[in-house]
């Protein structure tokens, strides 16, 4: 017997020779490549993944093994004293009188005075002020106004109270500054 051939007649319109079927896949291959994007990694938005965990770190080192290291500070501190501008040196007070003193003082380091800087009470009588103030905030090279209110004592006779300014690690720093009075016999 001989085999049987059989000839295909080409059809007129080759749509029909993919299929519905054949359509739907294709587009559907399309569609999930487009969507896939090419940089595989994308975020998508909206979605929070977080944060990948640090590998575990070694074990810290025995502290009694580390020798300290002398870090250099970044800045120098440094007040200039400038003027008294108000209560001169030698004023007359009464007893009890409430003593509004001002120095205008430089910041001659290179340091910005910010919070943590304080002016301190160092020798002499305290006339009634708090020992430690915050040091009013200045930047290098300014010349700001420092104030402190004292109380004038009772007692008559001749009273210092001697101040200076401290950085934030505790370390006094520039010149002092000081009010001298005398307080008058009631």
């Amino acid at each position: 017997m001989k085999p049987l051939k059989r000839k295909l007649k080409p059809k007129k319109n080759n749509l029909h020779t993919f299929g519905p079927i054949s359509i739907f896949l294709l587009s559907l291959a399309v569609l999930l490549a487009g969507c896939r994007g090419g940089g595989g990694n994308v975020p998508t938005p909206g979605i929070y993944k977080p944060p990948t965990p640090a590998p575990a770190t070694s074990p810290t080192p025995d502290q009694s093994s580390i020798t300290p290291t002398n870090t250099p500070k970044t800045c120098n501190d440094y007040l200039s004293f400038v003027e008294d501008v108000s209560i001169p040196d030698g004023t007359v007070v009464e007893p009890g009188e409430r003593l509004v003193k001002e120095w205008k003082v430089e910041n001659t380091g290179d340091c910005n005075w910010r919070a943590g800087y304080t002016m301190q009470f160092i020798d002499g009588s305290d006339l009634g002020a708090p020992h430690t103030m915050a040091l009013y905030p200045a930047r290098k090279g300014t010349q700001p106004i420092l104030q402190i209110i004292f109380t004038a004592p009772q007692e008559p006779g001749p009273y210092t109270s001697r101040w200076q300014a401290f950085n934030p690690a505790g370390e006094p720093f520039g010149e002092d500054f000081f009010i001298k009075i005398v307080v008058e016999e009631g």
